[in-house]
């Protein structure tokens, strides 16, 4: 069988994968401290390690295996002793070496650990160790460099070589780092370019620096000197360039590593740089380009990288052009390194070294340190270039492969253990846990095993039911059983089964699906006054079998530590609120397995700040312009302003509205009247309500003027028959417009008198106009005036003068009477110039005098009233008695009161039905007979003509059995009925009636005496219905037939 597939990765990895998400994989090697294992290099100092000559040499190698590995180092290709060198120490248990400081420099060479057990040799890279270096400046000296203005320029700084290199820069005398610009800047190598000088580059301490930082010193050249001649300075000319030089260059750049390309050009005047790859797009996620355009740098070199790069340099003056071609190399890179295999005796296995370079790296194999073409003979392993294959493996041929690929630019090497093993199967998920998931997510059921072979798993549900592979089921290669989309249904015992050719293991595991945890009701966002509450509510569903925990956050981080915070089961409430409480709260519902969470803001508003800096522009007779400055809105937004005024002359203390502007406008243009000092403030309104008002503004004065407008609500109405009052609303002082307010009353009897009359007042608000005929109509107008002048031309508004009594009386009154409750009265409308008035209407005056049946009235019945509005000539009388005499009489009305009555006229109702009886009573019950007496009714509206009697008998069941009916003369008040059953319920309906008809029924109910011959007999059901009859509170319904 091929193993590849089943045991490709480091032993470590291959049990963490095995054993599934939930076993750690120190708990699956101490779980198997039993098993044999080949070593393997768990950690190994870098290929090329360059050390402080301050510190010891720490030369890491460590490796584990089962046996623990013995270590031992070549150097230089042979044994290295290290037992023998007093200054070198090896870690117990460990390879690592640890170089004494002092001599270090003698150590310096290539080192190699190896790590061996009874299974194998594993081997570390090679190690090469090299000492830092920081030499000193070579000794120069530098003449003055003299140049032209306008000419290019290089200072050189050929930097000591040191290891690892320096980092260049250059400085002043004040050691400051020389500023780097389009002009001037520093190259790669270190050297200094002036693209074209300038009379100020004339210096004399222009210095490279060389840092080395393994040494963390700084190592500054001698200074050079720079004379700029300004003589005969260089003109305009086109750019060219001094780094690379030529039309072309070449670039060659490792794989992986960070290609830096550099055009410098010198011109004039300063050239700029641009870049492009021809037939290509940059790397723009890769790409950075420094120093003023002139370094392009691209990371993470990739093969697509190569090609042909263009840095154009441009000025006025004309343009030019290089190309630097980059090739791509690589040094060997893994496309997969061989992995550890364990394999059952006679498995099969491959061992796969996979790698890619350029040039192409060569591919090399040893097996324990040993070339594999020198290592003893091995029926069973076969080397095909990068693959080994182990055939038909047998235990005790467990071995260290090491594969090495390398070429001119580095190389690679990787450890692969084979671990030939024979064990039956073992389980090592933990029996009977318990695994807890929320509906809906996956669930993942561990079956972690070992064994070699390795072990085949199965899964059962509840003992009983084989799971395999397919919705809702995912069998996973190391065992673990995947169900997608846990439900409810999922929940139970499931068992796993690991097996072998050397046995069988099982391991049972229980699954709880859980309800998920969710938010009902979020908390609400709230903006909330300054010192009031504000109450978040987060309502949750949560598991009942899972225990929640509720957190409040406020900004992501804990509540503050304030006891006005209250966290109550499902909410938060914030007392007091402040300012500082304004942010973000987040309820979060925690159980063991899941959260939910909700977020909202809280906002603290106020009432905003009042505006500032009041100031009057544009300011003319009429109008002035108003600015402000809002004031803080505390997180609610301006709604509106509103400008108040103060009228300093007429109302001083006393601010009135004036206008509103939009909350978005700082500016109104106030409309003004003359002859006011005005002030002015302003209020901001927000959702909370008004801000505190403002400062007032500096007073403003407006001129006096004429009235612009006369009084309102002008009236002429006479109080008396012979006069005329003329009254009118005065103007306020901010109306007047001007001192000497006065008013000009002009009257004059319409279609009578052409002139008008007139009169001059102050200081009132009315002007009677007296000895006027009664009632005629008048024209009056009203005009404001001043010291300034009149006001406009007022309104003309009619009146009348005063009214006085009628002098007629209503003529020709009729009456018809149309039934026995209702009349109608006609009468002749007088004539209007009698009325002297206004016609109101007509009043009727009547009053019931007697019955016509002969009864006399009651004393005092006083008269009754009816109004009829307007120029009426007839009105209906209802609601009057049947049967009776009445009288009447008419008034005409004006404002001024009542006229003369009209000559009373009588009239009569005819009969009408009767009221109903006055009483109905029962007297004298017997067993079989009972006598009624009744009253006559209290209202008989007409004569009576007798009585009418139904009666009818009521069983228990409150059924009516059949209708009696008797009759009886009017002047009959008793009758006795004869032959009624005993112990019965009868129910009696009685009335009167007239010629007219009959009156409305009375009634009443009663029983007649019980026969005692029977009283045994129904005693029980008697006794029921009188408790039915408490319980009801009704009248009883006994049968006793």
């Amino acid at each position: 069988m091929d193993r590849k597939s089943k045991w490709p990765l480091g032993f470590g990895a291959v049990l963490l994968i095995l054993f599934g998400h939930m076993t750690s994989a120190l708990d699956v090697q101490e779980a198997l401290l039993d098993l044999s294992q080949p070593p393997t290099i768990t950690l190994q100092s870098p290929k090329d390690y360059i050390f402080d000559p301050r510190d010891n040499i720490v030369i890491h190698c460590e490796a584990k295996g089962k046996p623990h590995p013995s270590f031992s180092w070549t150097r230089n290709g042979t044994h290295f002793d290290v037992e023998q060198d007093s200054k070198v120490l090896m870690k117990p248990g460990s390879g690592t070496l640890v170089i004494d400081i002092s001599g270090a420099e003698a150590y310096e060479g290539t080192y190699q650990c190896t790590a061996r057990n009874k299974h194998g040799t594993a081997m570390s890279n090679n190690i090469v160790i090299r000492q830092s270096r920081f030499p000193s400046w070579s000794k120069e000296r530098h003449e003055a460099i003299v140049v032209q203005v306008g000419v290019s320029l290089v200072l050189q700084c050929r930097p000591p070589a040191g290891l690892p290199p320096p980092v260049i820069f250059w400085m002043d005398r004040l050691f400051w780092k020389w500023p780097a610009n389009e002009r001037v800047s520093q190259a790669l190598n270190g050297d200094l370019y002036f693209s074209n000088v300038l009379p100020e580059d004339t210096r004399s301490d222009y210095t490279c620096c060389a840092h080395f930082p393994f040494a963390r010193i700084i190592q500054p050249k001698r200074p050079m000197s720079v004379i700029v001649l300004d003589d005969s300075p260089a003109g305009e000319r086109r750019p060219s360039f001094m780094t690379p030089l030529g039309p072309r260059s070449t670039k060659m750049v490792l794989r992986g590593e960070t290609l830096e390309l550099e055009c410098i050009a010198e011109g004039l005047p300063t050239p700029e740089i641009s870049w492009l790859k021809e037939g290509g797009e940059l790397p723009t996620n890769r790409i950075s380009i420094k120093n003023f355009q002139k370094t392009l740098r691209i990371t993470d070199v990739t093969d697509a990288d190569a090609g042909d790069y263009r840095c154009t340099a441009r000025n006025l003056v004309g343009i030019t052009h290089h190309i630097i071609k980059v090739t791509v190399q690589a040094a060997p890179f893994w496309i997969s390194a061989p992995r550890n295999l364990i394999l059952a005796p006679n498995e099969t296995g491959i061992l796969t070294c996979r790698v890619d370079g350029e040039p192409k790296p060569k591919i090399s194999w040893s097996v324990n340190g040993v070339p594999i073409d020198d290592a003893p003979q091995d029926n069973s392993r076969k080397v095909e270039e990068d693959t080994v294959i182990l055939s038909s493996v047998q235990t005790g041929s467990s071995a260290v492969y090491q594969c090495n690929a390398s070429n001119e630019f580095g190389y690679l090497m990787a450890n692969a253990f084979v671990s030939v093993l024979a064990e039956p199967p073992r389980v090592l998920t933990p029996s009977n846990n318990v695994y807890q998931v929320i509906t809906n997510n996956p669930a993942l059921l561990d079956c972690a095993s070992f064994g070699s072979p390795i072990p085949t798993i199965t899964w059962f549900k509840d003992s009983q039911t084989s799971i395999q592979n397919g919705d809702p089921y995912v069998i996973h290669e190391n065992g673990t059983l995947e169900i997608n989309v846990a439900q409810p249904l999922n929940s139970g015992k499931y068992t796993c089964i690991a097996t072998n050719n050397l046995g069988i293991k099982k391991n049972r595991v229980y699954l709880e699906v859980k309800e998920p945890t969710r938010i009902l009701k979020q908390p609400e966002y709230k903006e909330v006054q300054r010192s009031r509450n504000a109450v978040f509510e987060c309502k949750v569903k949560h598991d009942p079998s899972l225990i929640p925990t509720m957190t409040w956050l406020k900004d992501s981080g804990e509540l503050p530590d304030d006891e006005r915070f209250v966290v109550d089961t499902d909410s938060l409430t914030i007392k007091d609120v402040r300012d500082v409480d304004e942010g973000t709260y987040t309820c979060i519902m925690n159980t063991s397995l899941d959260q939910d969470s909700a977020s909202t803001m809280l906002t603290v508003a106020q009432e905003p700040d009042p505006p500032t800096d009041l100031e009057l522009t544009n300011q003319r007779e009429r109008s002035v312009q108003l600015t402000w400055i809002p004031g803080d809105e505390h997180n609610s937004p301006t709604e509106r302003f509103l400008v108040q005024y103060e009228d300093l002359l007429h109302k001083p203390g006393t601010w009135v509205n004036l206008t509103g502007v939009q909350g978005t406008s700082t500016t109104a243009q106030l409309s003004l009247s003359p002859y006011v000092y005005y002030s002015f403030r302003v209020l901001a309104l927000n959702h909370v309500g008004y801000s505190r008002p403002s400062q007032p503004s500096r007073q403003y004065r407006t001129n006096p003027a004429a009235p612009d407008h006369n009084p309102s609500n002008v009236q002429a109405v006479g109080t008396e028959h012979n006069n005329l009052v003329i009254s009118w609303m005065a103007l306020s002082g901010l109306q007047s417009n001007g001192p000497g307010l006065q008013y000009n009353v002009q009257w004059r009897q319409k279609e009578v008198d052409e002139e008008w009359s007139s009169e001059t007042v102050a200081n009132v608000t009315q002007y009677v106009v007296s000895g006027t005929p009664t009632y005629v109509p008048y024209e009056v107008k009203v005009q404001a005036l001043n010291d300034y002048g009149s006001g406009p031309d007022p309104e003309v508004l009619l009146g009348h003068s005063g009214e006085d009594l009628p002098l007629a009386a209503p003529e020709s009154v009729q009456v018809m009477v149309h039934n026995s409750t209702l009349a109608e009265v006609h009468w002749e409308p007088v004539l209007s110039s009698s009325v002297r008035g206004k016609l109101q209407g007509y009043k009727v005056y009547y009053q019931r005098e007697r019955s016509l049946y002969g009864a006399e009235l009651e004393a005092g019945e006083e008269h009754q009233v009816l109004s009829f509005s307007g120029n009426r000539s007839e009105g209906r009388l209802p609601g009057l008695k049947p049967y009776s005499v009445y009288n009447l009489f008419i008034r005409v009305l004006n404002n001024k009161g009542e006229g003369p009555p009209s000559p009373s006229k009588s009239f009569e109702t005819p009969e009408g039905v009767p009221g109903p009886p006055s009483f109905l009573k029962v007297i004298n019950t017997n067993i079989d007979s009972l006598t009624l007496e009744w009253g006559p009714p209290v209202s008989n509206n007409g004569r009576l003509t007798g009585y009418t009697l139904k009666y009818q008998p009521v069983n228990n069941t409150n059924e009516l059995g059949p209708v009696e009916f008797m009759t009886f003369p009017a002047n009959e008040s008793t009758i006795t009925l004869m032959n009624l059953k005993s112990s019965t319920l009868y129910k009696f309906y009685f009335n009167a009636k007239t010629i007219k008809g009959s009156g409305p029924f009375i009634t009443e109910e009663a029983f007649t005496i019980m026969d005692t011959s029977e009283f045994y007999v129904h005693s029980n059901l008697y006794l029921r219905q009188v408790a039915d009859v408490i319980m009801s509170n009704r009248r009883p319904e006994i049968s006793c037939s």
